[in-house]
């Protein structure tokens, strides 16, 4: 971390573990919480008029950083995921709640197949929200 300005609080330079930059759109931090590390993957997902290839990069380089993580850390991912994962409960009901917005596009059915296979779930779309902060 040398050489590198780190643009967050000192109560959060303190519990920084590690950083590490990825590519262009993946970010990873590992921190100390009080009851277990945390590890944040930071992201900028492709936009969905983007091509396919380019969004299945995407995904398989997001699976392998999350892989990487170890086993006992709570991960959060978060950041822009450019998805609509609509608002219809079906099969992946564990994965996202009912207070989505819109129709599911691609890439909202993307990131719903990623939480699926590693047990995560969309909190934007488990908790109530009032319309217009469901679009932020």
């Amino acid at each position: 971390m040398q050489g590198v300005a780190i643009m967050i609080t000192q109560v959060a330079r303190k519990a920084l573990i590690d950083w590490l930059p990825i590519n262009e759109s993946i970010i990873k931090a590992r921190f100390y919480s009080k009851f277990v590390k945390l590890a944040i993957i930071h992201v900028y997902a492709p936009t969905n008029d983007v091509d396919k290839q380019t969004k299945e990069e995407f995904y398989g380089k997001l699976q392998e950083v999350a892989e990487q993580v170890h086993k006992h850390d709570m991960l959060i991912i978060i950041g822009d995921m450019n998805v609509k994962v609509g608002n219809l409960v079906n099969r992946l009901g564990r994965v996202i709640g009912r207070h989505g917005l819109g129709m599911v596009n691609d890439n909202g059915e993307r990131l719903k197949e990623f939480c699926d296979f590693n047990e995560m779930v969309i909190t934007g779309a488990i908790f109530p929200h009032k319309e217009i902060h469901k679009q932020t």
